[in-house]
């Protein structure tokens, strides 16, 4: 099946297509359909399926049908709950991309850092609200956020939310909505207090549970070095300073984080291109383009701009930084080791990473080789 099958509108398909998205994923192909109709919807789902894209995209084109008076300040139509800063910002990043050429606004709230330009933002008004609960109750208790007008509501990894402890913020939050409204709920497992949850406030819903991605290739040669932080560019200058290295595909967690990258490798004199949602479209298909044509051997990306890139005797994917959604990883190496052919997968790994690690290994049910032996670098090997 392909996208244009699910009767997507016309500037979401061209997102998509922008995007490199070309076939939906087992819960996009059921999940979009049953939204667009306006049915409640329960999905038991991993991050690592698509499920993102699967609320995403006919939550935009819903709204899209609305008319919207310009004059008139923007309310929140839809808000999105997410466990975690680093969810919630991925979900903002992918309602930017697949809506680009709608004109509905969206901000991303979260703890942890000064709520100045999140107050800014709600202030201009905004269509679409992603929020963790704390800092969403936080905002609504000083006036700034008000959810009268909610036609939507996504409760995404509701089970970790709950295991987190926040039950009791999720019940005071969910008071405030409208009675009326569309939800959608996802979550990985489904223990008594999720089923019970579902039960109070999901009506007759559409059910989907698909499995997640969990396997890597037998031909990908997966190997991680232990590494400082800040040793992490010198010891990616020193791999990519072999020969062997044909092309190498590299992750960062962030946009600044691709462009230090690749700074930090013209200096040392090696070829880099960056991709990630800050490059205009044009930018983002040359440096695609001198990759797969060889004349850039290093691009390095961020996940949601590496969608779609699909490199034909790839030889590397290195992971700058590790991925804290361990399916994220599965499909980051993905890209090497394809058609029966060997591809080498490398991790660097921080302190605060090991975590992700752990969290990786337990999915894919195999322990990734430490390389010990590295080369002389500030932080490098234990």
């Amino acid at each position: 099946m392909k996208f244009e099958e699910l009767n997507i509108i016309t500037p979401i398909m061209k997102a998509l297509k922008a995007e490199g998205y070309e076939a939906p994923t087992p819960i996009q192909e059921r999940a979009i359909p049953a939204v667009l109709k306006g049915r409640d919807l329960l999905g038991c789902a991993q991050t690592g399926t698509g499920k993102t894209a699967a609320f995403s995209i006919p939550l935009l084109q819903i709204l899209s049908r609305e008319r919207i008076n310009e004059r008139a300040p923007r309310t929140i139509r839809a808000l999105i709950l997410a466990p975690t800063r680093e969810l919630a910002l991925q979900t903002g990043e992918n309602l930017r991309a697949y809506g680009k050429y709608l004109g509905i606004k969206h901000t991303v709230i979260f703890g942890g850092v000064s709520q100045d330009a999140q107050t800014r933002a709600m202030k201009a008004g905004v269509d679409i609200l992603v929020a963790t609960p704390g800092r969403l109750l936080d905002l609504m208790g000083q006036g700034y956020v008000r959810l009268d007008h909610i036609k939507l509501l996504v409760l995404d990894e509701a089970d970790r939310m709950l295991d987190m402890g926040f039950a009791h913020d999720m019940k005071r939050i969910l008071a405030k909505l409208p009675a009326a409204k569309q939800t959608l709920l996802f979550s990985a497992t489904m223990p008594p207090e999720m089923k019970a949850m579902a039960g109070a406030i999901l009506s007759n819903p559409v059910k989907i549970e698909v499995a997640p991605v969990s396997s890597t290739a037998d031909t990908i040669d997966q190997s991680v070095y232990f590494v400082e932080k800040s040793g992490k560019k010198a010891l990616l200058i020193e791999l990519l300073r072999n020969q062997s290295v044909d092309s190498a595909l590299v992750f960062t967690r962030t946009k600044h984080g691709a462009d230090n990258v690749v700074r930090a490798l013209e200096k040392a004199r090696i070829k880099a291109q960056a991709i990630h949602g800050n490059k205009s479209q044009a930018a983002r298909q040359t440096a695609l383009n001198n990759f797969k044509a060889k004349r850039t051997r290093v691009l390095v990306a961020t996940d949601i701009a590496a969608r779609g890139i699909d490199v034909q005797e790839l030889s590397h994917v290195i992971n700058f930084d590790l991925p804290n959604i361990p399916e994220t990883y599965v499909h980051r190496i993905g890209r090497t080791g394809r058609a029966g052919m060997g591809g080498t997968a490398l991790s660097f790994c921080d302190d605060e990473e090991k975590t992700y690690l752990r969290d990786i290994q337990k999915l894919i049910a195999r322990e990734i080789a430490v390389i010990r032996e590295q080369p002389c670098l500030p932080g490098a090997g234990r």
